[in-house]
């Protein structure tokens, strides 16, 4: 009976929507549990003492990108091959029941370790979840669902700007244990409301249709094939890549640039930084998801003009970000950059429909994002020694460069069809 209820549910008109706002709950718990730890330093380091060291900080965020880099192809190619619903249930529990965890912490070896655990288990959530959602949406809806779903992240990223509001006025313990508890509760609530979608069979000019029924280490093999052996893919994973850098430099080190640049404590800057770039961004959402999904019917290449114009916007941004000392020139630059990164944000999976068939869509976002979070690694790591030897927001500003060579290949090469994958 319960099995009949769902088929019902998720066959609604309705229900893509549903998924969506489901999925976008989970999509804030996942930006707000790592975001804490990077406003909460310190309070954090007043119990453990190595955090007040720049680079031991760069050390304790880089761990959990580095292992969140190499989990997140596994994770693509589970999540072309396993029910998704339950990968990402999964997924939630373990890091929800980690960030719980960090309450108890005590010293630098246990917090390290945990963020390891964690970057395992947030890993298998992303390109699981876009993966839904771009199957449940039509190429009308495909850019705005996907951009809506993107915008919890960066409601999960404004909230976290709070972990040092609340910790100030508990203890950070606290806030690890009780959003902690909240992610369980909501992992448990998904177990009977969200539904995954029937996929077409695994059908390219590389696998043929007799050959569905091979065993699953054939199949990675030529999904992999097919991947790497399609030029636009190269020029989508540096388009992706790039924007990574300043992308988690804003994440991780954002609230910091803003303490630093403004001269005020981290409880208020971490809220003004977090919730200034939340709401950019959700403009940006806003702005590029309908005008992708209008401009793509008249235009193929519709989506890819819409993420480049985001991305454009970043660059003087990030200049200003670098070199600005005035709340007039923070706050507008950080508005500037969310606008523009929720332009370029909520277009990524849509424009890697157009050059990846269905069943090798999760995988290929994987990699994406595993080259795209090993960026993070580095840009995290880099801006930590920045911090310690006073050229943080120097070397903030020159991360625009890439971005530049970025979108000038994505212009210039990247040529889609028609889109390959979805309803």
């Amino acid at each position: 009976m319960g099995r009949g209820r769902g088929d019902i549910m998720k066959n609604s008109k309705i229900y893509p929507w549903i998924v969506v706002a489901l999925l976008w709950v989970v999509a804030l718990l996942n930006y707000l549990d790592r975001q804490m730890l990077s406003t909460m330093q310190e309070s954090m380091k007043m119990d453990i003492k190595e955090l007040a060291v720049g680079e031991n900080f760069g050390r304790l965020m880089g761990i959990f990108l580095l292992i969140y880099g190499l989990m997140s192809p596994v994770a693509g190619i589970l999540a072309d091959r396993l029910n998704r619903k339950w990968m990402i249930v999964g997924s939630l529990f373990v890091w929800s029941a980690v960030t719980y965890g960090m309450g108890y912490a005590t010293t630098f070896d246990q917090v390290y370790w945990l963020r390891a655990l964690m970057g395992v288990s947030e890993a298998l959530y992303l390109a699981t979840a876009l993966s839904m959602i771009a199957d449940y949406h039509t190429s009308k809806t495909r850019s705005l669902a996907v951009g809506i779903h993107m915008s919890g992240l960066y409601a999960g990223q404004a909230l976290g700007g709070f972990g040092a509001t609340i910790a100030a006025n508990y203890t950070w313990h606290t806030v690890f244990h009780w959003f902690g508890i909240i992610g369980i509760v909501y992992a448990i609530f998904l177990v009977f409301v969200l539904f995954d979608i029937e996929r077409k069979p695994l059908v390219t000019n590389i696998v043929k249709e007799e050959e569905a029924g091979t065993e699953n280490k054939s199949s990675v093999w030529q999904s992999l094939t097919l991947i790497f052996g399609t030029f636009s893919f190269w020029i989508l994973l540096f388009y992706f890549m790039a924007p990574s850098f300043p992308g988690w430099a804003t994440k991780n080190w954002l609230p910091t640039l803003f303490a630093d640049n403004l001269g005020v404590e981290m409880a208020i800057a971490g809220p003004m930084a977090t919730i200034s770039i939340a709401i950019a961004s959700f403009i940006g959402v806003l702005i590029g998801g309908p005008l992708s999904d209008r401009w793509v019917q008249r235009n193929i290449r519709g989506r890819i003009y819409t993420s480049t114009i985001g991305l454009f916007l970043t660059v003087p941004s990030l200049i200003l970000l670098g070199f600005g000392h005035s709340y007039f020139a923070m706050i507008g630059a950080t508005l500037l950059f969310g606008i523009g990164y929720g332009m370029f944000d909520t277009n990524n999976m849509p424009i890697l429909c157009q050059i990846i068939p269905q069943r090798q869509r999760a995988t290929t976002y994987g990699i994406m994002n595993m080259v795209g979070v090993f960026a993070g690694y580095a840009v995290t790591l880099m801006l930590g020694s920045s911090k310690d030897t006073g050229n943080l927001g120097l070397d903030f500003s020159k991360l625009s460069i890439i971005v530049l060579i970025a979108i000038v290949l994505m212009l210039a090469f990247l040529k889609p069809k028609r889109e390959l994958c979805g309803k």
